[in-house]
């Protein structure tokens, strides 16, 4: 069974391919839904507490996501503090949900930051949905009401694209020009041949 990494950068619509793949009976991880999952685990909260202190709780004393992306999306260091708790979390967790996935050519885990976290080398195959920066900063204002410069600050802790795309082993180019759904049947067909099956 192959391992495929599917990333991008914020805005670049890898969701949206992730669930074209999904359609097609690959199995997908969502690693930043389950990211934010195990931010509800007692000793997850305990530990950004410890980090962050209480000033990133909500008023029910759960962590406020909002709270905290405010904090760790200002300071770098404090993102990679971040990272350090979630991550080991995410990959084990992964490994053990792959590890069930028995029988299929291949399975997909979608991470934002799968090269900025030393991710990438888990995996045999990279996907890459690429979009322009204006465009990708455009669909996040639009789709969480955000303000623009709010977007640009999470994007500044994303590697550029121009550095990821040499690493990949696939790109998808989803500029609002590209058929998207049929460059996915395309690597579809080539995960599945890389993984011997025939005749597909």
């Amino acid at each position: 069974m192959i391992l495929v990494g599917l990333t991008g950068n914020i805005g670049s619509g890898k969701t949206t391919v992730s669930r074209l793949f999904s359609m097609l009976g690959v199995p997908v991880y969502y690693a930043d839904e389950k990211g934010r999952q195990f931010l509800g685990l007692p000793e997850v909260r305990e530990k950004v507490i410890s980090l962050f202190g209480k000033d990133v709780l909500g008023e029910n004393g759960e962590i406020d996501r909002q709270k905290l992306a405010s904090v760790v999306f200002a300071d770098k260091e404090k993102l990679r503090q971040l990272n350090a708790v979630i991550h080991p979390l995410i990959r084990a967790d992964f490994r053990q949900w792959a590890d069930k996935q028995a029988g299929h050519p291949y399975v997909m885990e979608e991470a934002a930051i799968l090269f900025e976290s030393g991710l990438a080398d888990d995996f045999d195959r990279i996907v890459l949905v690429a979009a322009p920066e204006e465009l990708r900063i455009s669909r996040v204002c639009r789709r969480d009401g955000v303000e623009e410069g709010s977007v640009r600050q999470r994007a500044r802790h994303q590697w550029s694209e121009k550095y990821k795309k040499p690493m990949s082993d696939y790109i998808i180019e989803n500029d609002e020009t590209s058929l998207v759904i049929d460059r996915v049947q395309e690597i579809h067909g080539q995960l599945l041949k890389a993984a011997g099956v025939s005749g597909q």
